[in-house]
C-alpha cells in the first residue's frame, strides 16, 4: 500500500510554536521506527515534517517527506495527499482532542485508517468516561475522584480530605503520559496541582486518585475492534514529581520480566475488548502492586514501548498492525527474543555536524536535534542483547558515545 505517517510533534503539529524537545524525541523515535517497518513490510510512506527538522535532513527511511511550516498546514496536506494514497496512520497526544479530530479527518478522506476507531478514541481520552467504564466493568483501578474546575479550593480540599488519602495523584483528564501530572502530599500542595492538571487541559474537569505502590508498567496490545491479543509487557520509567516539579516518562524496558505479567496480559486484553472500536495498537498502562496490577490508563495509539517491542518480536509488529486492522487478523502467539532498553538523554546543544554523526548511530532512535537557544536537547537512545545485564551495558557504551561526540 501507499500509507502516510503523521506523528504530531516531528509532523507540523507544533508549527509556529516552540517543539518541546524532551517530547520531541519520543515522537520522532516513534515515527522513524514505525516508517521504518512499514518499509520493511513492502509499503511505499510518506511523511510530514516539521519544516525545522527537516531542513536537518534527519535520519527517516520515507519515500516522500511533505515538509511543514505554517498551523493548519498538516490537517490540508493530509487531506490533500490522502488522494493519491492508499492508508493513514496517525500518532498523536489524545489531549485537546487532537487524536482523535485527526483520525475523523482520516475517515472523512475516504482512505483506510490504520487508528483505532474516532469513536472509541473519545471513550477512552477522556479519563472521567473512562473510569466510569472500567469501573462498570469492574476493571482493577485506584480509588477515583472527578473533580470540577468551577468548585472552590476549599470544596475541593473537602472532597479529597473526605475521600482519599494522602499522597494523591492529581492530573488532567485528557493528559498523555506524564504530561500535568503530580503527586500530593499535602493540602498546601492542591492548588498548584490543580492549576498544573489544567495548563494544558480543554477539560472542565480533572482527575484525582489514590496513589498505588508499585511498579509502573504497560501492556502494548493488538485488536480486531473485537479480539485483542496482549504483545509484551513493559516496564515504564516513570519520575513522578510535586506540583513545583515536572513529572516525566524517562523511558523503559521491553520485555518486563515480572511476576503478574499473565495477569497483567489478561486483564489489557479484557479492557481492550470491553471498547468496541478499540483496534490496531493499544497500549494499557497498569500499576503491578503488591496484590494485582491496577489499570490507570489507556492509549487508543502508539506508545512509546513501541520502539523497543519492535526489536525484541518475532515479527513485523506494523505488518501485524496492517493485517489485524484489514483482515482482522491477529499474529500467532510468540515469545519476544532479547531484552530491549531504551531511555531518553538530555545532551547540550549539538552542532549540525555532531546531530548528522549521532543521527547515524545505531542505537540512536531519535538524535538530539538542535532547535532551541537554551543550549540543551534530547535524544532517545536504545541497548538492546540477550539479557537484560547485556542490554544495559550497550545502552551505557550508547550514551557515552553520543555524549563523546555532542561534546
Amino acid at each position: 500500500m501507499k500509507v502516510i505517517v503523521y506523528e504530531h510533534i516531528s509532523g507540523g503539529g507544533y508549527a509556529g510554536q516552540t517543539i518541546p524537545l524532551s517530547v520531541l524525541s519520543e515522537g520522532f523515535g516513534m515515527l522513524r521506527s514505525v516508517v521504518a517497518d512499514f518499509k520493511a513490510a513492502g509499503h511505499m510512506v510518506t511523511v510530514l515534517i516539521d519544516g525545522r527538522l527537516s531542513k536537518l535532513n534527519p535520519p527517516i527511511d520515507a519515500d516522500y517527506t511533505v515538509p511543514i511550516f505554517y498551523p493548519k498546514e498538516p490537517e490540508k496536506f493530509l487531506s490533500n495527499i490522502a488522494k493519491i494514497n492508499d492508508a493513514i496512520y496517525i500518532v498523536a497526544p489524545e489531549t485537546r482532542q487532537t487524536l482523535q479530530s485527526l483520525v475523523e479527518l482520516t475517515q472523512q478522506t475516504g482512505k483506510i485508517s490504520l487508528n483505532c476507531e474516532s469513536g472509541a478514541i473519545g471513550k477512552v481520552a477522556d479519563k472521567a468516561v473512562l473510569f466510569k467504564n472500567l469501573q462498570n466493568n469492574d476493571f482493577p483501578t485506584p480509588k477515583t475522584l472527578v473533580l470540577n474546575n468551577n468548585d472552590s479550593i476549599v470544596q475541593i480540599k473537602q472532597v479529597l480530605k473526605r475521600e482519599l488519602n494522602y499522597p494523591i495523584v492529581i492530573k488532567p483528564a485528557d493528559g498523555v503520559g506524564c504530561s500535568g501530572l503530580s503527586i500530593v502530599n499535602k493540602d498546601a500542595q492542591i492548588e498548584k496541582a490543580i492549576a498544573k492538571a489544567n495548563a494544558g487541559s480543554s477539560c472542565t474537569h480533572f482527575i484525582a486518585q489514590e496513589y498505588v505502590e508499585g511498579e509502573s508498567a504497560s501492556v502494548s496490545v493488538l485488536s480486531t475492534g473485537k479480539r485483542a491479543l496482549a504483545l509484551s509487557l513493559n516496564k515504564q520509567n516513570i519520575n513522578l514529581a510535586e506540583p513545583d516539579e515536572v513529572s516525566s516518562y524517562d523511558g523503559g524496558i521491553v520485555p518486563f520480566d515480572h511476576p503478574q505479567k499473565q495477569q497483567a496480559f489478561s486483564i489489557a486484553q479484557k479492557v481492550v475488548e470491553s471498547f468496541s472500536g478499540l483496534r490496531g495498537y493499544v497500549g494499557v498502562d497498569l500499576i503491578l502492586a503488591q496484590n494485582k496490577p491496577y489499570v490507570v490508563d489507556v492509549n487508543p495509539r502508539l506508545t512509546t514501548s513501541y520502539v523497543g517491542l519492535r526489536k525484541v518480536a518475532s515479527f513485523n509488529v506494523a505488518e501485524a498492525l496492517v493485517n489485524t486492522v484489514l483482515k482482522g487478523d491477529l499474529p500467532a502467539k510468540s515469545k519476544n527474543h532479547g531484552v530491549s532498553i531504551f531511555s531518553k538523554m538530555e545532551t547540550s546543544n549539538p552542532s549540525i555536524h555532531a546531530f548528522q554523526k549521532a543521527a547515524k548511530l545505531g542505537a540512536v532512535v531519535s538524535p538530539p536535534f538542535p532547535l532551541n537557544d537554551e543550549g540543551k536537547s534530547w535524544a532517545l537512545i536504545i541497548g538492546e542483547g540477550n539479557s537484560l545485564d547485556a542490554a544495559r551495558l550497550h545502552l551505557e557504551e550508547a550514551k557515552k558515545c553520543l555524549h563523546n561526540i555532542i561534546t
